[in-house]
């Protein structure tokens, strides 16, 4: 971004290229965006992402329900926490589980709790789906909202990337040029350089 300054300090320098003064446009169009554009993409992509994620949490709350279900015995003795649907970051503890249905009928399975009694015969809160099958605990709201904030901050830090790497790919191939232009002026001045009398 050095060459930003350029677009001032080399406007009236009689040393000034047309490269020089294109370096420092070029710096100055991709600060514009990194100020600008870059926060607006990471801010729609994060609406946007927020939005779907909101939608999922409503539609993950109606389809599911917290049952309460009592403990037959305990499950294999490992402790799980579910930090993708939850701020809530209580241990997890599987048990099995038998509870009714809506419909009435009795159902028995392994299910994630995280109450801390868990002994045989204790009741514990688990969620169903509407037909009273086990389900993972639905989304909610603050953790879509975080989600949504790292896909905002994921995006504009990926349009810097993009940006800050446009500009210097520009920059290069014009440095390139530049050179090229630089050495056919030397082979063309070269048999000559030095010698007295040349061009006389």
């Amino acid at each position: 971004m050095r060459a930003l300054t350029g677009v001032w300090r080399w406007r009236h320098n009689p040393l000034r290229r047309a490269t020089d003064r294109r370096e420092a446009w070029v710096a100055l169009v991709a600060l514009l965006l990194l100020v600008v554009a870059a926060p607006v993409l990471g801010w729609f992509c994060g609406a946007r992402a927020d939005d779907a994620l909101q939608e999922s949490v409503r539609a993950q709350q109606a389809d599911r329900r917290l049952t309460t279900a009592v403990v037959v015995r305990q499950a294999a003795r490992h402790v799980l926490t579910d930090p993708e649907v939850s701020t809530d970051r209580r241990a997890q503890t599987p048990v099995v589980a038998r509870w009714h249905a809506p419909d009435g009928t009795a159902r028995s399975a392994t299910v994630t709790t995280a109450s801390r009694d868990t002994a045989t015969g204790a009741q514990v809160r688990i969620w169903t789906d509407l037909a009273g099958n086990p389900a993972p605990r639905p989304l909610d709201a603050p953790t879509a909202h975080t989600h949504a904030a790292l896909a905002g901050f994921g995006a504009t830090m990926l349009s810097v990337l993009l940006i800050e790497g446009g500009r210097r790919l520009i920059v290069w191939r014009m440095v390139q040029r530049r050179y090229e232009r630089l050495d056919r002026a030397w082979a063309e001045a070269g048999p000559d350089w030095g010698r007295t009398g040349t061009g006389s």
